[in-house]
């Protein structure tokens, strides 16, 4: 009796580790895609997207938030060493775009990076980079719709308009800002009549009872507006997503070419003024920036010819996007000393420090539009990723029907809205940008990951393949060579890595350094096994390249935030667990 339990027992848990791994292979991905699969009801979604519009919708995602409001403080803590982390992400990013090129060619579906992963890991990865993807989408347009109300309420003021500071400002950003004021008043910080302007708004803002009204009312208005352009239609959103990206391109381009005539190159010295430490301080202000050049592999069911354009989209906006940053930061850093650029505003003050009012007023106005754009192409791709789900039975139904008039995800459009529009109201813009970070992050390592162990032997029309780069010496030779160069540059290194526990700061316990650790232990680990993975196995080189610089830029984004994110991912598996799973499509034609 007992042996028998043993049997059910072990016959169980291969069963449900089967059930939650099982794989949509790319053939059928393709042959659903060919199909034109819709909603149950014969709507499918409209074809328009070109090359051209893919590329407007990379450099719509991408330059936005990040130039006119993140770079900033990554300019203050890194100088203008900070081009080099500009770059090392633009890499990171590269070696990622390079994968999702090669998944986009060969699995043209709407789902991005969670199609990707149920043909390559299965169907619980799939899940968690699935839910994973609402932080890059959603969450990430939070911060945009935070941003975008914060350079409303500066461009308004500027021409005489003001909205009451208790409703355009977000409830936990003031709180927030009221407790840091206190505590620097108590410690006697100068740096205190930073925070000043919050502490008022919390000081002098209506109650009801005993709670505070502060409401970003500027934030939900502007994604109530963007939600309407996406719900009626892909080429409306087109439309509006290209004039946008012209205009910006047009005010970016004149702020390199004037800016660079008021350059001063002793602004410039020292280039690393607090360091490589300084510069890696920006990671998720400068990664947020490059965000949404993957988000144009959510429209491939609405492209011409989504194997061929889909690759060259990204590839060219994301070219685009790294120069014009990398000139932005050289530009703002040579303009003014760095330890200038800590403000909300620092791209239209660079320029009016220099006289140039006219321009820092065109600025202002250009981060408006920037802003909107970002938000338009994140509430684009973030509906298409929950009717992918839906199509597999991993979501309620409602979420993959389309609008009969406008071929749009109508209420999943409706539902993203409500998403990020009602948490803008009152949430705190910095927790939702290192958020937003670390999913798309870990969307990246993974989407690299899927190309090491995706079989090559199925077939595809992809017209874009990975080139073939063999890993097995070149990894390990690079990994050792890191360690020397380490050791011989920083001495102490390892061994105050490995074994010491203090950081200098008298408020930080043992229990404390050791949790900041945690997730460097992790990449070391990381690295270790792909080394030896790729001396076994062959890895290609550019993935391996991809999964180790995103996954290294995620342990620069702190514990906290890793804990966060786990704790978001637990959440998702709950309801995996408890309603995906069963409902999965897959599962029902595998049974049947």
């Amino acid at each position: 009796m007992q042996k028998n339990g043993y049997v059910w027992f072990y016959a169980l848990n291969t069963s449900m580790a089967t059930n939650i791994f099982r794989k949509k292979s790319i053939e059928k991905i393709v042959a659903d895609a060919k199909a034109g699969v819709d909603d149950g009801h014969g709507i499918s979604l409209n074809k328009v997207l070109t090359v051209r519009d893919l590329t407007a919708l990379g450099i719509a995602a991408v330059i936005g938030a990040g130039i006119f409001s993140t770079v900033g403080q990554a300019c203050f803590d890194g100088g203008p060493g900070v081009i080099f982390l500009f770059l090392m992400c633009a890499v990171a990013c590269g070696f990622s775009a390079l994968c999702y090129a090669e998944f986009a060619s060969r699995i043209p579906m709407s789902g991005s990076a969670y199609t990707y992963s149920y043909a390559a890991f299965g169907e619980i990865i799939a899940w968690i980079i699935g839910w994973d993807l609402v932080m890059e989408y959603a969450v990430g347009n939070i911060t945009v719709a935070i941003s975008w109300s914060g350079n409303l309420t500066s461009f308004l003021h500027n021409i005489g308009l003001h909205i009451p500071d208790f409703l355009s400002n977000s409830f936990f950003d003031v709180k927030s800002g009221n407790t840091q004021y206190l505590e620097k008043i108590a410690a006697h910080d100068p740096t205190a009549a930073d925070f000043l302007p919050l502490h008022n708004i919390w000081v002098n803002c209506p109650h009801i009872g005993s709670l505070p009204v502060i409401l970003n009312i500027p934030a939900l208005a502007i994604t109530a507006f963007i939600t309407y352009l996406v719900y009626i239609g892909i080429s409306e959103s087109r439309k509006a997503s290209n004039m946008m990206v012209l205009f910006k391109l047009l005010v970016v381009a004149a702020v390199i070419i004037i800016g660079f005539y008021y350059v001063n190159p002793a602004n410039w010295v020292p280039f690393l003024p607090n360091k490589f430490a300084g510069v890696m301080k920006g990671v998720s202000a400068v990664f947020f920036a490059y965000i949404g050049f993957d988000a144009i592999s959510t429209t491939a069911e609405e492209c011409k010819n989504p194997q061929r354009d889909l690759p060259r989209g990204m590839f060219y906006s994301l070219i685009i996007c790294t120069i014009l940053y990398v000139l932005v930061a050289l530009v703002l850093t040579g303009m003014v000393k760095y330890t200038k650029l800590n403000t909300a505003d620092f791209l239209a003050n660079a320029f009016n420090e220099r006289g140039l009012n006219f321009l820092g007023g065109i600025i202002a106005l250009s981060a408006i539009v920037a802003t909107t754009s970002v938000l338009l192409v994140f509430q684009l791709g973030q509906p298409r990723i929950w009717m992918s789900m839906s199509r597999d039975g991993l979501l309620p139904p409602r979420f993959s029907r389309l609008h009969p008039k406008f071929h749009t995800p109508s209420f999943a459009t409706i539902i993203t809205g409500l998403v990020v529009g009602i948490p803008a109201l009152f949430l705190d813009s910095e927790i939702a940008t290192a958020l937003c970070s670390i999913g798309t992050l870990f969307a990246f390592v993974l989407v690299c990951g899927g190309i090491l162990i995706l079989p090559q032997s199925e077939k595809s029309e992809g017209k874009f393949k990975l080139p073939y780069v063999n890993g097995k010496f070149i990894v390990p030779v690079l990994l050792i060579a890191a360690v020397a160069v380490t050791q011989w540059q920083l001495p102490h290194f390892f061994n105050d890595f490995f074994f010491k526990y203090t950081d200098g700061d008298p408020t930080h316990t043992v229990t404390h350094v050791f949790m900041e650790k945690i997730p460097y232990f992790a990449f070391t680990l990381l690295v270790l096994a792909i080394a030896i993975g790729c001396y076994i196995k062959n890895f290609s080189l550019i993935p391996v390249l991809g999964l180790m610089s995103c996954f290294y830029l995620m342990t620069e984004l702190g514990t906290t935030n890793w804990l966060r994110f786990i704790i978001w991912l637990i959440i998702g598996l709950v309801i995996y667990f408890s309603y995906s799973i069963k409902k999965s499509k897959l599962a029902t034609e595998t049974a049947g």
